[in-house]
């Protein structure tokens, strides 16, 4: 009886030993029999859709874009999700999406001020580690777009294309551009009344997030700052008073219109093209309408320039786009692929080409084909105003900063308060939301 008990247990323990071994060689056999590329890597790699959304684009640029991508990454596929033209609506659709944890979206574009308000929510990814592998110099890209992607000494999204505020003038009416902004005053002054204009000058002085837009370039300008490299709030400054001053000062002369409290973008566009300023701060589209014979009054007669300098030189506040990951993204790796593409060399060429969109790569206004994209790509003040830009402050809570902003700022052009306690106000409630 014990023989057969140890015969069994023999056959039975011999058994397992030829399981395992015929289990260990089926192992063997899978990954041996997948053909790999001489640096070890597979023949056939898994295709992957990757989601990109952003808002209607009426150029062809997205289109050429997504199409150059696909042809040199035959494993990735681009999905275009529009999102709504409105920013401030394609911002809650983001948010909605994000806060839920969906995937559903994988790369985005995004405004410049989204950066801090995306990173402290955790709905985006930290760029750094794939701009390290991808050695990737972000040196070659403008400081201010720079700056603008940068939350707490790390990189969120990739500079797309840019914007800065431009001085718009008559060249029948003045013959250069004024330096200072108290030179464009005098100019303004002289010139305004002559070949049917009505004023000197024109800006975004409505309470809305132009006006910060244009209160920072005085403030700048002026050597004034908002916030401090730590994120603290430093407004309260001789210099962002004396830079607030000399947009009150405009804002309430003779050198610009009585309704200049109600202007936006649309309404100085409007009075530059029928003729009615001698000056006017705008974005650098303008230069489109501002040439076409069909729309404006004073085509063939348009010059551009640097915004006009303060104390502490000139300033643009910058404008624009940029690139983001979803944190919730299945495909990190392929999405940055497709993030980086967009918003290299060859990416950025597509879209000025194609879609006249300024380029945040410095080296890309020396090509002939940048240069002929749009007449303002070719000139050295346009080059130069994305040199100059400014970021506005770059804050998780940046919608509320601005609103506080916008109230005091527009007292202090009504003249309900003077500079100094417009300056002295946002400091405090700009502090006390920072502290909450």
């Amino acid at each position: 009886m014990k023989s057969i008990k140890k015969l069994l247990f023999t056959a039975m323990f011999i058994g397992l030993i030829v399981a395992l071994a015929a289990c260990g060689s089926e192992s063997g056999d899978d990954s041996s029999s997948e053909s790999t590329s001489g640096d070890g890597a597979s023949d056939t790699e898994e295709q992957v859709t990757i989601t990109y959304a952003r808002s209607n684009d009426v150029t062809p640029s997205t289109e050429k874009l997504i199409e150059k991508f696909e042809e040199t990454h035959p494993n990735i596929t681009i999905e275009l999700r529009e999102m709504p033209s409105s920013t401030s609506e394609s911002h809650d659709q983001y948010v909605t999406i994000f806060s839920s944890q969906s995937s559903e979206i994988d790369v985005f574009d995004a405004d410049v001020v989204w950066t801090a308000e995306f990173a402290q929510a955790d709905y985006v990814m930290e760029l750094d580690r794939f701009i390290e592998e991808s050695e990737v110099n972000m040196d070659e890209y403008f400081p201010g777009p720079v700056d603008a992607v940068t939350y707490n000494n790390r990189i969120w999204a990739m500079p797309k294309f840019s914007d800065a505020g431009l001085l718009y003038y008559r060249t029948d009416l003045v013959e250069n551009a004024p330096e200072t902004w108290d030179d464009m005053i005098a100019m303004a002054e002289e010139a305004a009344g002559k070949e049917g204009t009505e004023f000197g000058f024109a800006m975004q002085a409505n309470q809305y997030e132009g006006l910060v837009v244009n209160a920072l370039e005085y403030i700048s300008a002026y050597g004034g700052q908002i916030l401090d490299e730590n994120g603290e709030v430093v407004i309260d400054s001789p210099e962002s008073v004396k830079g607030l001053e000399k947009m009150v000062e405009i804002a309430q002369s003779d050198i610009t219109p009585n309704n200049v409290l109600n202007f936006s973008e649309t309404e100085t566009e409007t009075a530059f093209l029928e003729g009615k300023t001698v000056f006017a701060r705008n974005w650098p589209y303008m230069s489109n309408t501002a040439e076409d014979e069909e729309r404006s009054k004073v085509a063939g007669n348009v010059g551009y320039a640097v915004l006009p300098a303060g104390d502490d030189g000139s300033a643009s506040t910058l404008g624009g786009w940029t690139a983001m990951i979803s944190r919730y993204s299945e495909h990190p790796a392929e999405a940055w692929e497709f993030l980086q593409f967009m918003t290299g060399e060859e990416g950025q060429i597509i879209s000025a080409v194609e879609g006249a969109r300024a380029p945040t790569l410095e080296a890309l206004y020396d090509l002939d084909e940048v240069k002929e994209a749009a007449p303002l790509f070719a000139m050295e003040e346009f080059v130069a105003s994305l040199q100059n830009a400014v970021s506005r402050p770059v804050s998780p809570i940046y919608p509320e900063l601005s609103d506080i902003m916008q109230i005091e700022l527009s007292k202090a052009l009504a003249g309900e308060i003077t500079a100094e306690e417009a300056v002295q106000n946002m400091q405090a409630k700009m502090t006390a939301a920072t502290n909450e």
